[in-house]
């Protein structure tokens, strides 16, 4: 009897899963693949579009280019999934019926209740962002000259907040455009988890970027002119680009499945099974245990390793024997500010960090080996000069 899989979505963790499943189960599985847009994009250097837009199409890759021939793909949105009647249900009222589903549909940016922000600004969880943000920095920086520059705010100085900075300035950069570019950050440290030493390297290559790093204080509200930031800054801004964390999507709200009763993000065993044995969660839209009895990292290196591990656990259920349990291993962290970049904790380096050549060939390394992992050597190689 033939098994019907459905993966839902098509980052990290969507397309991981596709090429993970194709490999595991395509003998005896009907594998369908369910996203609301027809590429995958390599996100963690869609920040790249920000400086050049012409850059998306070296980090948009078309869905065909991934799944197989034999894999069927559904553009639609995921509005629920019922998992008693085993049917997605779509926004065009349409639904899928499944045997088994992996659901790696990511996150949303998280507001945290700041009073404006959300109305106010703009996130990067998609290529349509990036490009909306390049448009607007491009716009405002037509408005302003020399004497009256125009100000980019970037709020949260995590991977994406430091990347997001870095671009914006290297566009000031390219094109003389007059911009003011502020990075805040409520902790008091850029990139918060990592060690003094790479905060302090990286606090250096935004400040020669000419970056005003702001930290310390969070951002308390927002209106249509202005960032307030605890209880006494105010940054008037043009463009403002919000960074700060993640939540889970909509329509996991809606899914009858044990999740976190703030972010609504599914919990998931190591296995990656959630209450529901024959739903699997993986990526930034789960909280997949692990040994510490932490939750694995919302990191691209994980969705990556997750995916790998699925296909097999899928297989596995099918034939009704024991689960493989997935452990993350932290490989390390590589940051780019503009074209520059910092490493820190890679496994194999006899140092704990470093930048320079090294660190920027090794950014490059880390994006076309995921490129070439579900395409081909082709398109990584052509991606690798500007990544």
């Amino acid at each position: 009897m033939t098994e019907d899989v459905v993966v839902l979505g098509s980052g990290y963790a969507g397309a991981g899963a596709i090429k993970s499943l194709e490999q595991e189960v395509s003998n005896r599985a009907d594998i369908t693949w369910i996203s609301d847009v027809d590429h995958h994009l390599v996100l963690h250097e869609v920040h790249r579009c920000i400086r050049d837009p012409e850059l998306q199409r070296k980090v948009s890759i078309p869905i065909n280019e991934i799944k197989s021939s034999d894999t069927e793909f559904i553009q639609g949105t995921v509005t629920t999934l019922d998992t008693d009647e085993r049917t997605v249900h779509l926004d065009d009222g349409s639904t899928v019926e499944y045997d088994y589903c992996v659901v790696g549909i990511g996150s949303r940016t998280a507001f945290f209740g700041i009073d404006g922000l959300e109305r106010h600004s703009h996130t990067l969880k998609s290529l349509r962002d990036a490009l909306s943000i390049h448009d607007d920095i491009k716009s405002a920086a037509k408005e302003a000259s020399r004497t009256d520059p125009a100000s980019v705010v970037v709020g949260g100085a995590g991977l994406s907040g430091i990347q997001s900075a870095g671009e914006i300035a290297m566009f000031r950069d390219q094109y003389r455009a007059p911009l003011d570019i502020y990075l805040v950050e409520g902790l008091d440290s850029v990139y918060p988890p990592g060690d003094p030493e790479v905060q302090g390297k990286l606090t250096k290559m935004l400040s020669d970027r000419g970056i005003d790093i702001k930290t310390g204080e969070f951002i308390t509200e927002v209106d249509e002119d202005t960032v307030y930031i605890g209880e006494e800054t105010e940054l008037d801004y043009d463009v403002l680009l919000w960074t700060g964390g993640i939540t889970g999507q909509d329509c996991t709200e809606e899914i009858d499945l044990e999740k976190d009763d703030r972010s609504h993000r599914l919990h998931a065993s190591s296995t990656f099974q959630t209450s529901d044995d024959r739903v699997f969660a993986i990526g930034d839209t789960a909280l997949v245990d692990q040994v510490d009895g932490d939750a694995a990292p919302p990191t691209a290196q994980a969705a990556w390793q997750a995916a790998e591990v699925v296909g097999e656990n899928v297989r596995k259920t099918m034939r009704d024997q024991p689960l493989t349990t997935w452990t993350y291993e932290d490989k390390g962290t590589v940051i780019s500010v503009g074209d520059a970049a910092v490493a820190n904790n890679v496994i194999g380096s006899p140092i704990d960090t470093f930048g320079g050549v090294a660190a920027e060939t090794l950014k490059k390394a880390i994006a076309t080996r995921w490129i070439n992992k579900i395409t081909s050597v082709k398109r990584a190689a052509k991606a690798w000069p500007d990544m």
